[in-house]
């Protein structure tokens, strides 16, 4: 489930699923400065319609639903996914020769890759989504610019030294961004 985090003047005031904080921000008062919701998955800036009342938000955002599994070849208990992969021949023959065969040998491949590259990545996808999320809310603040070359140099200690003077909100969210943590409580 995606959720969102909305923010006014350095606090943060909703956070949960799309309508959660929709119906949150429509209470708040009309002339109340306009708030900023942030999607957690990538720290980015979101636009919620608060239009019409809560029922209106209600129909508009409704809550996710389970989806109806499918059924088909494969160990759906195990969320085994039937897809086609395309191979030359050599490749076939290969993997045909490997213990468990060629979906266990393909699995094998995948969680190995994962393993070796996917942290890299998942390391870069963590700081371009704290930098996303600081951007949006202290893209003007005091030390950003340092906060900035600390986050993607990956100087953890100097970055918490930069945005120690910014609002706590916004020190935890950023952090929690980095950190991949769903908790924000």
């Amino acid at each position: 489930m995606t959720t969102f985090t909305a923010f006014a003047g350095g606090a943060r005031i909703a956070h949960g699923s799309a309508c959660e904080v929709a119906l949150a921000l429509s209470a708040l008062a009309p002339d109340a400065p306009p708030p900023l919701v942030l999607d957690d998955a990538t720290g980015k800036a979101a636009d919620l319609d608060l239009r019409g009342g809560p029922e209106a938000i209600r129909r508009r955002y409704p809550a996710p639903e389970a989806p109806e599994p499918k059924p088909g070849r494969g160990r759906p208990k195990l969320g085994v996914v039937p897809r086609e992969v395309t191979l030359l021949p050599r490749h076939w023959e290969w993997l045909a020769r490997q213990p468990g065969g060629a979906s266990a040998a393909l699995r094998r491949l995948v969680e190995s890759a994962r393993r070796e590259g996917g942290s890299a990545e998942d390391l870069r996808v963590r700081r371009e989504r704290a930098y996303s999320a600081m951007a949006a809310l202290a893209g003007d603040a005091p030390g950003f610019e340092e906060a900035s070359r600390a986050l993607f140099a990956g100087d953890r200690p100097r970055l918490e030294a930069q945005i120690a003077i910014w609002p706590g909100d916004i020190q935890a969210y950023v952090l929690a961004r980095l950190d991949d943590s769903a908790a924000l409580d």
